[in-house]
């Protein structure tokens, strides 16, 4: 059975670094095929899932349940995933990559 969005992020969570965090105020909307729409809003070194879309997200990122569980995860990188056609994305792509970096895979 696949996790809800909300029990994904909730064990990406554990993994935030507010340290890359700092200063930054972003949001990235998560439009799940098979699933729901959310937006991660980072601002001032803290991170919150909020659901539905919100229309001044600095990046939409489009993929299934599947492809998002990988990813946060950490055993799919986004780039591979958007090379392999699983991923598209939005507005400001150059902000995917930056989820890696708020996000570290555990070690």
């Amino acid at each position: 059975m696949m996790a809800s969005l909300s029990e994904i992020f909730d064990g990406v969570k554990s993994r935030f670094s507010a340290q890359a965090a700092a200063g930054l105020d972003l949001v990235f909307q998560f439009d799940i095929e098979d699933g729901d729409t959310c937006h991660l809003v980072v601002k001032d070194s803290r991170c919150s899932l909020v659901e539905g879309a919100r229309a001044d997200a600095n990046v939409t990122l489009i993929m299934n349940a599947q492809t998002l569980q990988a990813v946060v995860n950490g055993r799919l990188d986004a780039m591979q995933a958007f090379m392999q056609g699983k991923l598209r994305a939005e507005g400001d792509m150059l902000l995917a990559p930056k989820l890696s970096q708020l996000f570290p895979a555990a070690s």
